[in-house]
């Protein structure tokens, strides 16, 4: 049922915020970062008029309680707030999605949605066609092309899947109606708005992904704040469209994550028996040394100094478990997503990429 006339009649003044239909009961996990499981307010598949009521409502209230935030934090004017706010739009499929991400499966099936051969091959042709911006970042910045070019495979088909939201209404969707990330939502709603200012942007056209995600690399506004690069100096940093600005974010955003350069990322470890699963802790962060690994059973394929960091991870297979450690370098790409399973799906593009751009055709 659609509640936007409910919201007309009882909202009779201030802001309206259109609710396409009312909430259904969905399972709640995280998407932004590790997968999880939260608690979260619902209402029945039936929802009566009164509780269309409560839940309009509270949106209302949110919302007006974020403007009156940004007037007095950021000296934004109230009543262009407030009209910019009526043209927002909570979305029920936002809500939907959310619950659902791709990091929820496993690694033997995650893994089929990226390392495919049109993934690889696009990777080619985009280092063919913008080498020498990846030239110039990779000596700059220490970030290998072929990174930075999975980063964009992985994220948007290297430009071809972006997002079909209007950025605005994902943030305020997921901020105001979605209560497991309310507190991170309204924060990358703030830092939206205040980009949209700082860049000379009409909030209501960029667009992006369920999750408010932007432009090629698919940066959170924070991360567009803190990370987007402006690599030809025409004093607009574009990562809708300008490739060479996107290389130079993606690489600046590890850069300032403590990315190693010419450090390994990920090496393949192999075991004797089930010893190591006592070290599987679920931390991204290396917090063992390569000699520890001895004494667990593991044998690592890449000889390293016994005092290197790593992190032992399991990737779940169809009947068995694949182990690799994790250095340093893996645990910067987790800084872009929390998820193992993003981190080496990039990883393993990368490799792929590589290795096939001196045989592409």
């Amino acid at each position: 049922m659609n509640i936007k006339t409910t919201l007309a009649r009882i909202l009779m003044s201030g802001i309206c915020i259109t609710v396409n239909s009312c909430a259904t009961k969905i399972n709640e996990t995280e998407s932004i970062a590790k997968p999880g499981k939260y608690p979260v307010k619902t209402y029945p598949s039936d929802t009566s008029k009164s509780n269309e009521m409560i839940q309009a409502i509270e949106i209302k209230a949110a919302t007006n309680a974020f403007i009156k935030k940004m007037v007095i934090a950021h000296q934004f004017n109230e009543s262009e707030l407030t009209r910019l706010f009526q043209g927002v739009e909570i979305k029920e499929d936002i809500l939907k999605r959310i619950s659902s991400p791709a990091e929820a499966l496993p690694w033997h099936k995650y893994r089929k949605i990226f390392i495919t051969e049109a993934r690889i091959n696009g990777g080619v042709k985009f280092w063919q066609e913008n080498s020498q911006a990846l030239n110039a970042v990779e000596q700059q910045t220490g970030v290998p092309p072929e990174i930075i070019i999975a980063i964009i495979g992985v994220e948007t088909l290297y430009g071809q899947k972006t997002g079909k939201h209007r950025v605005i209404d994902a943030l305020s969707t997921l901020a105001f109606a979605y209560p497991p990330r309310s507190k991170f939502f309204i924060s990358e709603l703030e830092n939206f708005l205040l980009l949209c200012r700082d860049e000379h942007m009409n909030p209501l056209e960029p667009t992006g992904s369920y999750a408010g995600a932007m432009g090629m690399p698919q940066f959170m506004p924070s991360s567009f704040r803190t990370y987007a690069a402006d690599f030809d100096n025409d004093n607009r940093r574009d990562i809708w469209h300008n490739k060479s600005d996107v290389i130079a974010s993606v690489a600046n955003y590890f850069v300032k994550h403590q990315w190693q350069t010419g450090q390994a990322i990920a090496i393949p470890v192999y075991a004797s028996d089930e010893k190591y699963k006592t070290a599987l802790n679920g931390n991204l962060k290396p917090d063992l040394r390569v000699g520890e690994l001895e004494l667990l059973n593991l044998k690592i394929s890449r000889s390293l100094p016994l005092n290197t960091k790593v992190t032992l991870l399991a990737f779940e297979q169809q009947h068995s478990e694949e182990l690799w450690a994790g250095l340093d370098n893996f645990y910067v790409i987790t800084r872009y997503n929390h998820s193992p399973l993003y981190a080496m799906a990039v990883y393993q593009l990368s490799q792929s990429i590589l290795n096939k751009k001196g045989h592409f055709p």
